[in-house]
């Protein structure tokens, strides 16, 4: 599974693989892969160095990268505590009923609530650039778009390639014109925050638009025939993210979520605004309904609504209150139906790669 930009970044597999898991990360490059580390819920410098230090040991000096979560127009001066107090008191309001209604216990006297979406903010998002400028990373993906113009030369003048994702050709070329290097086209199906596109029509739209740029598909990529089809779409490799989340790496520290996951079906998901405010993938449980449903409050912008139910989500995973307990992930979810190692998924996807170009061969008349 090679192509031009996988040889670039001298790796075997045009393979790309999102993950908040640092296990999951090393794990993809060392199988052969670009292992990716999500940044987004790092909100303390120290904490990105030690799991980047962890990087540097297991990667056997092969390339991973960084994403972050980074607007592209600095908003300057505004604090955590300023974005909390514009959250109206009846969207608290709403919380904590649908907290009581399930009996959800509060988290333990002392015991922190855990992830808060504030890397989107200006000062942390820099603060974890700083620490990762000190490291050999070879990618930096931006989730929001591309990153503000100083930080993409900040990265060019350290040897590192920029992505930015997009859910239209009108953003991937806004992205072409910022300067980035690769765009990766999230399709519809994908898990987390996605346009209206799905895969198959968005690749070779952006493609066409952004040439000669390098362009990765992602949404309902998961086995190596759906790899084959990104690049006969004129990808130059595919950016996977939910399919390593039922990985024996993974750290999804809740049993029950693991097996939510693994019994889930590709109409289990749905796109919310229940986690962070913008239209997000992710499964389908009594919160997203709460949310989405006539009675709801309705979500509020990103950051509000990821600050809003940060404590309310701690208090869900913490004491894995079934009903309620979920994960963003895309449609591929009903092809997760196995713990496997990170290993082990690449050797189906080699499989499957495999096994697409023998068909198209067949057809073609050249087996």
């Amino acid at each position: 599974m090679q192509t031009e930009l996988s040889n670039a970044l001298g790796i075997e597999h045009a393979v790309f693989g999102f993950t908040p898991f640092p296990a999951v990360a090393a794990a993809i490059t060392r199988a052969g892969g670009f292992g990716v580390l999500g940044a987004v819920r790092y909100t303390a410098p120290g904490e990105l160095a030690r799991d980047l230090d962890w990087m540097q040991e297991h990667t056997g000096g092969l390339p991973y990268g960084l994403d972050v979560v980074m607007p592209a127009k600095k908003v300057a001066g505004v604090t955590e505590a300023d974005v909390e107090a514009m959250i109206p008191p009846g969207h608290r309001r709403f919380v904590d009923g649908i907290l009581a209604k399930y009996d959800v216990p509060p988290l333990a006297p002392g015991e922190a609530s855990g992830w808060r979406i504030t890397g989107w903010m200006e000062q942390v998002a820099r603060s974890q650039l700083d620490v990762a400028f000190d490291y050999p990373v070879k990618l930096l993906a931006n989730a929001l778009g591309p990153p503000p113009p100083d930080v993409i030369r900040r990265a060019h003048d350290h040897g590192i390639r920029v992505a930015a994702l997009a859910g239209s050709p009108r953003h991937a070329l806004h992205h072409k014109a910022a300067g980035i290097d690769i765009v990766v086209a999230q399709g519809y199906e994908a898990g987390g925050h996605t346009g209206e596109i799905a895969t198959m029509v968005l690749t070779p739209e952006v493609v066409a638009a952004v040439d000669p740029l390098p362009v990765l598909a992602a949404g309902g990529i998961g086995t190596g025939e759906q790899i084959a089809a990104g690049l006969a779409l004129g990808a130059q490799g595919v950016w996977l993210g939910s399919i390593w989340l039922t990985t024996e790496e993974a750290e999804l520290h809740s049993r029950r979520l693991t097996a939510k996951l693994l019994a889930a079906g590709p109409g289990d998901t749905v796109r919310s605004r229940a986690l962070t405010g913008k239209p997000a993938r992710q499964l389908r449980t009594a919160w997203t309904d709460a949310w989405d449903g006539p009675d709801g409050p309705g979500a509020l912008p990103m950051p509000l609504q990821g600050l809003l139910v940060a404590e309310a989500n701690s208090r869900i995973q913490r004491h894995e209150v079934e009903p309620l307990l979920g994960t963003p992930v895309g449609q591929i979810v009903g092809r997760m139906n196995s713990e496997r190692g990170v290993q082990a998924v690449f050797d189906d996807l080699t499989r499957g790669f495999e096994r697409a170009i023998d068909r198209v061969n067949r057809i073609a008349g050249r087996a």
